[in-house]
């Protein structure tokens, strides 16, 4: 009998912030505190996050550690006039 590997996907929302000082991106996913990366371009830090993110899901898994992803959440633009 042959075995079937599943894998669930999860989608989450990441901030990348430049960083003006030295140039690159922060990369932090508020729905997992802590989980927080950087990268020389986008490009670099979206690959080390979505490798940091894997990672800490893992960790999560391990513990049993209830897994959830971000269905439901709304992200919106807010402007604020002072």
């Amino acid at each position: 009998m042959k075995r079937t590997l599943r894998k669930k996907v999860y989608q989450y929302t990441a901030i990348f912030e430049p960083d003006i000082e030295s140039g690159g991106y922060t990369v932090t996913i508020p729905t997992l505190p802590g989980c927080i990366s950087e990268g020389d371009t986008f490009e670099h830090a979206l690959k080390n996050i979505q490798e940091a993110c894997g990672l800490y899901l893992e960790v999560m898994r391990d513990q049993k550690e209830l897994i959830k992803d971000e269905k439901g959440i709304i992200i919106a633009p807010v402007q604020v006039t002072i």
